[in-house]
């Protein structure tokens, strides 16, 4: 909702997503205009620059993959991820998979049949619940080459996640072919807030407690980018909100920006 609400009111857009407005259905469409005036504000901005700055940035690393000889795409906990749906890309030169539950992606597939939105003919998608399954086991199953350069995308995932699970597909993507990365966002650790942050942050874990998701796992960049390193990453770039909003926000008139921000976004290549 909050992607769509971005195609809807600000310009202009860091992620050119339409699909994401026809998704939802024409009820969660009327409630996004019902509510501009709740959307439009400070603390709904800097949210909303977050969930697009990370899938823009997503497809920009993709795009320098591609340049490296990736064909495969790996969207992990795909969610309502658009990007299958809207690729740019000639389907015989990039093979997409949707990784997630099995119960959400029924949904998602749902939602897509009701939208008329067209599947192509690129997508596979690959039913996995993290914490009970390994992601080769999933993505073999799917057709999945683990020989050829992939680029993975992991959104809105890992602060929801056992360490266990993480490490094991950190470990996964680690083991690819060279050329092969990752994008993932992460949390901070609610130490290192300020009282402020502090009290932001407790009011988010308790409503993502309440849906039955809380977080679990956080980390500090300078160790995050470190155990990167040493699991065979040569390239890994950290981001903060202080560097996205020079990439992706300078100049903007609409006041779309990130604020200090309790997650980050790194990108690594083997």
């Amino acid at each position: 909702m909050r992607r769509a609400a971005h195609q809807l009111f600000d310009n202009p857009k860091v992620l050119d997503d339409p699909v994401a407005v026809s998704i939802l259905g024409e009820e969660a469409q009327a409630q996004i205009r019902l509510e501009e005036r709740k959307i439009r504000r400070r603390a709904s901005r800097y949210v909303r620059a977050f969930m697009v700055v990370r899938s823009r940035f997503a497809e920009d690393t993709l795009a320098h993959t591609l340049g490296r000889g990736a064909s495969q795409f790996v969207i992990l906990g795909a969610g309502l991820d658009t990007f299958a749906y809207r690729n740019p890309y000639d389907e015989r030169r990039l093979r997409v998979f949707e990784v997630d539950h099995p119960a959400t992606q029924n949904w998602k597939r749902e939602r897509l049949a009701a939208a008329q939105i067209q599947v192509p003919a690129s997508v596979t998608y690959a039913p996995v619940d993290f914490e009970k399954q390994l992601l080769n086991d999933a993505l073999a199953a799917a057709g999945f080459n683990a020989g050829e350069i992939t680029f993975f995308s992991w959104l809105g995932v890992t602060p929801y996640l056992s360490r266990a699970a993480m490490n094991s597909t950190v470990e996964f993507i680690a083991a690819m072919p060279k050329g092969s990365g990752v994008v993932f966002d992460y949390a901070l650790p609610r130490a290192s807030f300020s009282w402020f942050r502090r009290f932001a942050f407790d009011a988010m874990a308790r409503r993502v407690a309440k849906a039955g998701e809380p977080f679990q796992l956080f980390f500090d960049p300078a160790e995050l980018v470190n155990e990167l390193r040493r699991l065979g990453f040569n390239k890994v770039e950290d981001l903060g909100a202080e560097e996205l909003n020079e990439r992706y926000f300078k100049g903007r008139a609409d006041k779309l920006r990130l604020g200090g921000g309790m997650g980050r976004l790194i990108s690594a290549a083997v």
